[in-house]
């Protein structure tokens, strides 16, 4: 039976799903196939965790996690997900720098494709990665860290699905904080042109909700770490912005019981970092979702391109999100030795619409060097999206490495990484 990923707008063209629960099944697997993959959560929009063969779900797959207090690391296993991650990370004291919006999501599966949270000084979520245990191409398992490998490390990271079959990570932890998560509302966007960097740099992570009708961000989130800076939720006045009286969810006219608490209450790290609770249903549901990286210095201008196709996106947007991301290391990641801001769109479940506008947002954007997110619906082309990655040629010679016959390569990586 042909399966869908979490949104429900992409079917899967695999032959075979299978569920291994050993790692002996798993090289088993790997070594009779010539085409195979792996999904996790399913929280891709498009095809890059597709095969033509056969996939390899990890959800049966024994999971542990192991907390090593004396490094301040925390390794798990491939089907552990940022949910479960975090509590087990609190109630040893410890936390992740960030999280997604989404905490329902694998953490293999994010790593793999730079998702990323908000907030001016957090790398997106990959960069907290220190070690993969993975399957090759031939069955073997290897182990990779950053003090072993520096020279190639950072390459191995955001790899796409095309190094081999994840089974295992490690990440640097922190010590445990606590968030306090206030919004604002209706901030003018011409606020943004003038105080721009002093609106995204006010919290340990900002975030702006917009449905590109007037002439206002609808919604700004400040989460501060608590005691780090003066609390918002006695503020009358934020650049104009009013503060919210009740619970928000981003997308009006939704109920904000699925969403984490708001109003100024302190609380643990991973019960406000995501927008979403970890014990409710995420989001829409039934949606699609398109998102750019632009570098930092053109966020502004980048947005008001956005603004100048108002008239087109607004009818078929539930809510676009604005967020800031800091430079990495990562060979693939949008945010590649540079500090950017994504402006994310979260569309009504219309194909054929969202198919006719991607084109037009791809091109007013392309002044100011957008990349699309890996994971999410886009009409690029190859050569344009290539032509971001300065190491995708040691990249490309990295998976030709470990996978030789391309065993793990779809045709979203053959035409991404290798078409023109």
């Amino acid at each position: 039976m042909k399966i869908k990923n979490w949104a429900g707008n992409y079917e899967y063209n695999a032959r075979n799903v299978l569920y291994p629960t050993t790692i002996e099944q798993i090289q088993s697997l790997v070594k009779q196939h010539k085409k195979i993959r792996v999904i996790g959560t399913r929280h891709s929009f498009n095809g890059i965790a597709d095969s033509p063969d056969t996939l390899i779900s990890l959800e049966q797959y024994p999971s542990s996690i192991s907390i090593h207090h004396e490094q301040t690391k925390v390794s798990f296993g491939a089907s552990v997900t940022y949910a479960e991650l975090s509590r087990t990370l609190h109630a040893e004291g410890l936390a992740l720098p960030n999280l997604a919006s989404l905490p329902h999501i694998s953490v293999v599966g994010a790593c793999a494709t730079a998702t990323h949270g908000s907030g001016d000084g957090n790398q997106n979520l990959a960069a907290s990665v220190s070690g993969l245990e993975f399957v090759t191409a031939d069955g073997e398992l290897v182990r990779l860290s950053r003090e072993q490998y520096p020279e190639f490390f950072e390459g191995v990271i955001v790899h796409l699905g095309g190094l081999g079959v994840i089974v295992g990570l490690t990440l640097d932890v922190l010590p445990a904080f606590e968030i306090t998560q206030v919004v604002y509302e209706h901030l003018l966007l011409a606020q943004l042109e003038t105080y721009f960097d002093e609106i995204m740099s006010s919290a340990y992570s900002v975030s702006l909700f917009t449905d590109w009708r007037g002439d206002h961000i609808n919604q700004v989130w400040l989460k501060d770490r608590s005691g780090g800076r003066a609390s918002f939720s006695h503020t009358s006045d934020f650049y104009g912005a009013t503060p919210a009286t009740h619970q928000k969810h981003p997308i009006a006219g939704f109920s904000a019981e699925a969403c984490t608490d708001q109003l100024g209450i302190p609380g643990a790290w991973h019960e406000r970092l995501p927008h979403f609770r970890m014990d409710a249903v995420p989001s829409a549901g039934n949606e699609l979702q398109s998102e750019y990286f632009v570098p930092r210095d053109h966020a502004i201008k980048a947005i008001q391109a956005v603004g100048t196709l108002r008239s087109q996106i607004a009818p078929h947007l539930l809510v676009s999100e604005i967020r800031s991301i800091a430079a990495d290391t990562l060979w693939m990641s949008p945010c590649y030795q540079q500090d950017a801001v994504a402006i994310h769109f979260t569309w009504k479940p219309d194909w054929p619409a969202v198919s006719q506008l991607l084109p037009l947002l791809e091109a007013q954007l392309a002044a100011f060097d957008a990349r699309p997110h890996w994971g999410k619906l886009f009409s690029m082309t190859p050569h344009r999206i290539q032509a971001f990655y300065p190491k995708l040629p040691q990249f490309r010679e990295l998976l030709q490495h470990y996978d030789p016959q391309g065993k793990f390569r779809n045709s979203f990586l053959e035409a991404i990484l290798w078409g023109e």
